[in-house]
Parts: C-alpha cells; structure tokens; sequence
C-alpha cells in the first residue's frame, strides 16, 4: 500500500527537507519595476492544525524514503549490497535484524550487463527470485530522458518503494561544472525533488576518493554539495582491501547515526551483519496512541466524531483542540506503528476525525 495515499495534506513542494506546501500571507511587491514572487509563509498554528502524510522507513531504523548517497571505494562490494537492499525489500523479508516493508524495487545497475547480475543474483540468492525487483543496464542521463524513464516507471509500478541508480557518474552529464558546488547541489536536488514527489528512496552509489579525511564524510568523491542537498548517505569501508570485514557508517535527518560492523559471506557473497557500535533509540510508547489502537481492535476497524466526542470517547482530560493537534503531530507515528490512518478535516458542519484500521 502506498502509505503517501493513506493520510491528506494541502499538496507538497520539494525543499532540503519535507518540503511541505506553504500558505501565502503576503502580497507581491517589486523591485525596480519587476514583480517578485509572494514569499509563502505557514503559521505554528497552522503547522499544528494539519496532516501531513506517512513517511515510513523501507527498512525500520536503516532506510527511508528520500534521496542518499550509498558511497565507497571501488570494487569494494558495493553492488552486492545493493542488490541485498533490493532483493529484501522487493520481498519484504527482514534484512539482519531490521524489520522490511515490501514494495516494488527498481535497481539501475549500468556497470554490470544481464549475464553478470544473472550469475551474480543466483550466487547470493539460489533460484527463488523475486516478481517485484526489476533491472535495467542502461538509462538516459538528467539532462536527456532519465526523468521521463523513471516517471514512465513509477506510472507502470506505483507500489515502488526503492530506485537504486549503481552509479551516480552514469547518470550525470559530462561538462565543466561538473565538480562545482552549485552543480553537485543541483543534481542532488533535482533526483531529491523525484524522490520526495512519489515518496520513494533514490538510492545513489558514488565513490569515495582517496585522501582520507577526520569527517569520512568528507571523502564522497566531489564537492559537499553532494552530501548536502541529500537526505544521507552510507558509507561502506574496508580496513584492509583483502578483508571480508566491513563497516556501514550511516548519517542522515531521518534516522539515528549508526556504525555497522558486516562480514561478506565468501561463498554466497552476501553482507551479514556482525554487530552494531550503538543500540537504536526507539521512542517511548505513546499511551494515546495505545489507547486508540486497543479501542479499535475491541470495537470496531473504524470511528468518526467531532473533536469534542473524540475526547469523550478517550475519556481524557485534555481540551479537544489541544488533543487534535498532538495527533496530528503524531498521525505519521499512529499509522507507522498501529496501521491507523487518522484524518482531521473541515466541512459545512464543523470539524470532523476519523480513525480507521488499515493494517492488520
């Protein structure tokens, strides 16, 4: 299902973050004769007051939608891990310890050809394949058909959750900005801008460059304009090029920073994951939201009132406004965790919320 038609918002412009739609409150005014466009402004009030849609992980605690960077040194094994990323969430099976949502994957792959990935599919995974992972090895570039292919996708497979573009050279255009800031931030940008608008992850391989770094972040291949119009990046390092041991060093706004500690399997060549350097922060429960999730299991799939009636259905003490906002705050958590799509609306009537169970 896809979770960006689960809950209503006002419609969503593309920024460095979520880029929710902003309200116009103020007037056009020019500058030496030319007329400037209306700075859009939203309210705190106004923030409260609205549903924004779900945004669930891929992978809980790994992988979100948006746009990053999955970065290291060449012939490093990269690809593998892609096609493990691919493979699990095409699949919905749980990737080491982490929890997958299924969906339809689309994995550029334009350094391999068929048979390579044939053999290389069939090493690590045998003969179950998966009806929602597709390949392709070629593709256009940004600035000639890359965007109508993958809109032309995303049309045909409107469950997709994950497009994996093995590598981010491929798909840039060759010209003599190509290593400026303002042109790394632009590509970045405009690939964020598709993710953000079907509420996918694009996942992006680059390579690192030599020269180490303290930040190793610093060393993706390029300027940080890169790494700072994405939404994150991973990064895959070997200590010792021969070695089976790796580390996944992950930083981005959606999720903790994390250090994996993987070991690659010699025969099947699969990432298996050795142990974490920190233990993921989970949020404390949510009495409301248990409370909600308890009633509708024992009454019912679905409830609608007023706010007023929500509070009384509740039976909390706690104004009804102030309780309609903190679940809009929380509307993405209820249906994250609870499967319960929350709607807060206005009519004729007055304001009306529902609840509805949408996820066994």
């Amino acid at each position: 299902m896809n979770e960006q038609k689960e809950m209503t918002a006002r419609s969503t412009s593309v920024g460095a973050d979520d880029g929710q739609s902003l309200h116009v409150s103020v007037n056009s005014i020019t500058n030496r004769g030319e007329k400037i466009n209306p700075l859009e402004t939203i309210s705190m009030s106004e923030l409260y007051e609205t549903v924004y849609p779900s945004r669930p992980p891929l992978i809980d605690g790994l992988l979100y939608p948006g746009a990053y960077l999955f970065v290291g040194a060449p012939k490093l094994g990269k690809s593998f891990l892609m096609a493990q990323l691919a493979y699990h969430i095409s699949t919905g099976t749980a990737l080491w310890d982490y929890t997958v949502r299924k969906g339809t994957v689309l994995y550029l792959a334009l350094e391999d050809d068929y048979r390579r990935l044939q053999e290389r599919l069939y090493r690590m995974f045998g003969t179950e394949g998966a009806e929602d992972l597709y390949f392709s090895v070629s593709a256009g570039h940004l600035e000639s058909g890359l965007d109508e292919q993958l809109q032309t996708f995303m049309n045909d497979h409107p469950d997709t959750r994950l497009i994996i573009i093995d590598t981010l050279q491929k798909v840039r255009e060759v010209g003599g900005e190509s290593y400026s800031y303002a042109n790394d931030y632009q590509i970045i940008t405009r690939l964020k801008a598709f993710a953000d608008r079907y509420g996918i992850c694009l996942l992006l391989v680059h390579h690192t460059r030599k020269q180490q770094a303290d930040d190793k972040f610093d060393m993706i291949s390029g300027t940080n304009g890169l790494l700072g119009a994405a939404d994150g990046a991973f990064l895959l390092q070997k200590e010792k090029r021969t070695s089976n041991a790796a580390t996944l060093e992950i930083s981005g706004r959606d999720q903790q920073d994390q250090k994996l500690y993987l070991s690659r399997n010699p025969e099947r060549l699969i990432w298996e994951l050795e142990k974490t350097e920190t233990e993921l922060w989970k949020e404390p429960p949510e009495p409301l939201l248990e409370q909600i999730a308890a009633l509708l299991s024992s009454g019912g799939s679905a409830w609608t009132g007023t706010p007023t009636e929500l509070a009384a259905w509740l039976a909390v003490d706690m104004p009804p406004n102030a309780l309609t906002k903190k679940l809009n705050v929380n509307a993405g958590r209820l249906f994250n965790e609870y499967g319960i799509r929350y709607e807060n609306s206005r009519s004729h009537d007055g304001r009306k919320v529902s609840f509805r169970l949408v996820q066994a």
